[in-house]
């Protein structure tokens, strides 16, 4: 894969450079806004799986023009309880763009899974059921990893929005369509091998896949995000919101896409993994309720 160059990611306020823009891409970028936003607090209430992360500055990245995400102040006012007292300022948090420390590269092949039913997705439509297992001595928790995968598919943007879909996970005996598995990179590649995919890049397995009725998630890119994603400054809760409705939009039977159009969404189903080709960052297949899709690749 080429490596990281030409022009600069914009940090991760969604402002940019452009004066005018059409009316619809506008309305498109609020939409991803509040859908972020909705994620990054979802994730951080309910599936923070980072314990002690770096923040990398921004830098060039080959083929990045924005990033898509909700303004963070930089500090915040709170008043005094004390009347003519200065205010006080608290830091916000700062965003996790990937994980510190080091991520094991290969495993027993043996899977935890987070044995709970959870709440069901969408409000109608086909019901798809699914499970979720970790790969043991990864050093993810199962129900964690479980929490993240459903903020994911919960939304608001995910693939249940289209009205035909719910989606909910099921205990490891209970009947099931399709199970979302978190592997290192070695068993990620073993795995999809046997799906017919090839996940290499540079020999080494590198992107997630999925299989006949499995979802894989490599351990890599879900603690460490890609770098372009990570120059841009766009937080990992959202690269990892990208890579599951990615993921699960095959196992839905949708087929890549390219994007439309340099400083417009990405499309969920755009391999953002590899590059985003000037478009900007999106995890999610629905943007103001309707299906959002870039031209067949």
């Amino acid at each position: 894969m080429r490596s990281p160059a030409g022009r600069r990611g914009s940090r991760f306020t969604g402002r940019h450079s452009h004066s005018l823009e059409p009316v619809t891409t506008t309305r498109r970028r609020r939409a991803v806004l509040l859908r972020l936003a909705v994620l990054v607090v979802a994730v951080g209430a309910g599936a923070a799986l980072v314990t002690g992360a770096t923040r990398t500055p921004a830098g060039s990245a080959d083929e990045v023009t924005a990033v898509t995400s909700p303004p963070v102040a930089l500090s915040s006012p709170v008043p005094s309880t004390s009347p003519g007292s200065p205010s006080v300022v608290v830091p916000s948090p700062v965003p996790v763009l990937r994980e510190s420390g080091p991520v094991p590269s290969s495993g027993p092949g043996r899977f935890d899974y987070d044995d709970r039913t959870g709440p069901v997705l969408g409000a109608a439509g086909d019901a798809r059921r699914y499970r979720v297992a970790v790969e043991s001595g990864a050093g993810v928790d199962a129900g964690e990893f479980a929490l993240a995968v459903r903020a994911a598919l919960a939304g608001p943007g995910s693939w249940v929005d289209s009205g035909r879909l719910r989606l909910r996970q099921v205990e490891t005996a209970s009947r099931y369509d399709f199970t979302v598995y978190l592997a290192t990179a070695t068993t990620a590649g073993r795995m999809c091998a046997a799906g017919g995919v090839d996940i290499r890049i540079g020999g080494r397995p590198y992107t997630s896949c999925r299989a006949p009725g499995k979802v894989i998630i490599n351990l890599d890119r879900w603690r460490q995000s890609v770098p372009h994603y990570v120059e841009a400054e766009v937080p990992l809760s959202l690269y990892r919101a990208y890579v599951i409705n990615h993921e699960v939009g095959h196992e839905l039977g949708n087929r890549h896409e390219r994007c439309p159009g340099r400083g417009e969404p990405a499309p969920v189903m755009m391999q953002q993994t590899l590059f985003l080709k000037g478009c900007v960052a999106n995890p999610w297949p629905y943007l103001d309720g309707k299906r959002y899709a870039g031209p067949p690749l």
